[in-house]
């Protein structure tokens, strides 16, 4: 500030010895202050060896704060001099001094003009006023002195006849006494003694000439002309700046090395006081900082009750650790919230998949455009879905599902409920599909549900129980007439062939295709009797070891073409079955696999095969599984109609013989399915396997006979 004053308002630019005085108090100030910060640097890098918090920080931002003052602060100083110095040479140029000078020349060329003129018409004024009055012309002085006045070509503006005492004594034309001007006792004396003497007069305008006269007795010639003033009064203050420049211009090396001191002294300054600046404002972040760095360290590493140390006032620094502090209070509560929801979900969740995957029912859930977004397990199962199916279209994915979702979507219901046949894994299922669609509270469509069960086995209990009523009264409206027809037809035989002569030949074979024929009913309407109502099982604890590998012997002997292997295990397995029935069933499921192989063959077998059949019996989980497997022509797609009634692959066949054995084993608690039967060894061809799941007994067989496998 006093270096400002100095140089500024107070107008020493020019004194050296004043700007001496203030470089060498600046010289002291910053003595000081870079005692100072020396001090406080040495405190710091004393500090960072030692490692505490938040030092690095201090130092960082130190340093930071010295650059930031450093870099500006050169550039400024170096610009300022070049500055400086630049302006220098533009004020010392060769032309800067030409119009300088030139300005001198034209001011004083103009008032030494003036001055010539004025003296040169006042002398002539004077000579014409002597030469007149040493005539003898008579008149009077102020005429004389008006024409005088008017002979002058440049023209004065005013002209008197003054004595010694200045007074008045003629006037000439436009000479008045209100801008009379008396000439000082000095003037008139000087006058006297110089013949002539010219008089400045800046502010008013003028260049007055003062002469005596040699032909008047006390009688002076007083003149006035107009001039620009103004020009003739800058012509001191040109002389003063020309005098001013020529010493600023010997001077001009001196004033550019103490203009530099100036700068850098108060760069130097700036650096200290930015320094210190900095080292004051480092010391105040730095403790905070590092503690909000250890507790953000705790907070990362999941403690949310830490808290820090909340500083004094209300600035930013103190506001921000009382700001941490109710962050993580709001963190703790927030987490302990959000994990009391997590917990409510996932226990929802959870719940919501246990229901839906405990729902023997598939369900499928849809977005509003119709792409599916969730799949129980039931679904999974029934459909062979999947994950990756996920998100696709439902008429994609499920191809079965599309018209009814599509008269779902089109029409104006909001439930649809259809009968769809699925094909999956080469076997067809019947489905009952429900639609229904799902809105929001607002009415707002939100999505479809598709609900569907497997209704297969319901659709063949159906079919069965139908068949079941039908071959009842079958068997009542057919056998009671059959037996009449059969003895009609044999009386007939008997009593007329000996009396048609030459037709008794034909009369014969008549009659014996009735009696045949009526055989042919008859067994018919058995068998539908027989499947209509069947007998109650007898059962007692027998080996089913005993009937498979009887079962096997009999159609070794009855098939020598086809490989039946057996494989049973060594040690009993009773169950309380009957043993006609399941050795019926087990009969008639080797038989069928015989019968599939010689179907095969008869459409076309692949090339190598070997006709084989695999009975494996085997126990899982308190329960005899007997698989009957064979290499044959396999199973149709729709292998759920195979147990109807009247359902054969085979064109010889009546279709009762799977019905009758799935209904014998039904009878005994135990289940039969159909499934591919795996690829044998050396074979390119799968065929057929029945399943069957009989339950056992713990009590030994009765019947020990032949316990060997």
């Amino acid at each position: 500030m006093a270096t400002y004053l100095v140089l500024g308002p107070l107008g020493q630019g020019g004194s050296t010895l004043s700007l001496r005085l203030i470089l060498l108090a600046d010289l002291v100030y910053v003595l000081l202050l870079a005692a100072l910060v020396l001090s406080q640097v040495a405190r710091l890098i004393a500090a960072r060896r030692a490692k505490s918090a938040g030092s690095r920080l201090h130092l960082r931002l130190t340093g930071v704060f010295a650059l930031m003052a450093l870099i500006p602060t050169v550039t400024v100083a170096i610009f300022a001099g070049l500055t400086v110095n630049v302006g220098l040479e533009g004020w010392f140029s060769d032309r800067v001094r030409s119009v300088v000078e030139n300005s001198l020349t034209a001011a004083l060329a103009y008032e030494s003009e003036q001055r010539d003129g004025l003296m040169s018409d006042a002398a002539a004024l004077a000579r014409e006023l002597d030469r007149a009055r040493a005539r003898g012309v008579d008149v009077s002085d102020s005429e004389l002195l008006a024409d005088g006045q008017r002979q002058i070509q440049r023209g004065l503006r005013e002209a008197y006849l003054i004595d010694g005492t200045a007074q008045i004594r003629a006037r000439g034309d436009r000479s008045y006494l209100f801008d009379y001007e008396a000439p000082t006792r000095e003037q008139i004396t000087e006058a006297s003694t110089k013949n002539l003497l010219v008089i400045e007069d800046w502010p008013n305008n003028e260049f007055r000439a003062l002469v005596p006269l040699a032909s008047f007795v006390d009688r002076y010639l007083y003149v006035s002309r107009d001039v620009d003033g103004e020009i003739l009064s800058l012509l001191d203050d040109t002389k003063e700046t020309v005098r001013l420049y020529q010493q600023l211009e010997s001077d001009r090396g001196r004033l550019l090395f103490e203009f530099a001191l100036v700068y850098l002294a108060f760069a130097v300054i700036l650096i200290l006081a930015a320094v210190w600046l900095g080292l004051w404002f480092a010391e105040r972040l730095s403790g905070p900082v590092g503690r909000l760095t250890g507790a953000a360290q705790q907070v990362g590493a999941g403690d949310l009750a830490v808290q820090v140390r909340e500083e004094e006032g209300d600035d930013e620094i103190a506001m921000l650790g009382r700001y941490f502090n109710q962050m993580t209070r709001q963190l703790q509560g927030q987490r302990e919230t959000l994990l009391d929801n997590t917990r409510q979900i996932e226990r929802r969740r959870r719940l919501f998949d246990s229901v839906l995957s405990s729902v023997t029912s598939g369900v499928v859930g849809l977005d509003p455009e119709g792409c599916v977004t969730f799949v129980n397990r039931s679904a999974m199962r029934l459909l062979d879905w999947a994950e990756d199916q996920q998100s696709l279209s439902l008429t994609f994915a499920i191809p079965e599902f599309g018209p009814l979702f599509e008269a779902l979507r089109d029409g104006s219901n909001e439930v649809m409920q259809s009968e769809v046949k699925v094909s999956r894994q080469g076997s067809m299922e019947n489905l009952l599909v429900r639609m229904a669609t799902r809105r929001a509270e607002d009415g707002r469509l939100e999505g479809y549900v598709v609900a569907f069960d497997d209704v297969t086995d319901l659709v063949s209990a159906q079919r069965m129980a139908a068949w079941g009523d039908v071959a009842r009264r079958i068997a009542h409206e057919i056998k009671n007439p059959l037996t009449p027809i059969q003895l009609s037809a044999e009386r007939i035989r008997r009593k007329f062939v000996s009396k048609v002569g030459a037709d008794a030949e034909a009369l014969e074979q008549m009659t014996g295709v009735i009696i045949r024929q009526t055989g042919d009913l008859r067994r018919i309407v058995d068998e539908f009797s027989k499947f209509a109502r069947m007998p109650e099982p007898e059962t007692k604890i027998q080996d089913l070891r005993h009937l498979l590998r009887d079962a096997v012997l009999l159609q070794q002997t009855g098939q020598p073409e086809v490989r039946i292997s057996l494989d049973i295990p060594k040690d009993p397995l009773p169950a309380a079955i009957d043993g006609t029935m399941i050795s019926q069933a087990l009969t008639n499921l080797i038989k069928n696999a015989g019968e599939a192989i010689e179907s095969l063959k008869q459409s076309g077998a692949p090339e190598g095969l070997e006709p084989q059949i695999k009975v494996h019996l085997e126990v899982a989980e308190h329960h005899a599984r007997i698989s009957i497997a064979d290499n044959g022509i396999g199973l149709p797609e729709d292998r759920a109609r195979l147990f109807e009634p009247y359902v054969t692959t085979r064109s010889e066949g009546t279709g009762l013989g799977l019905p009758i054995v799935k209904k014998i084993i039904e009878e005994h608690g135990g289940s039969l399915t159909l499934d591919n039967a795996p690829v044998f060894d050396g074979q390119s061809h799968f065929g057929a396997m029945a399943v069957i799941t009989l339950p056992l007994s713990p009590q030994p067989p009765t019947d020990q006979t032949g316990d060997s496998a």
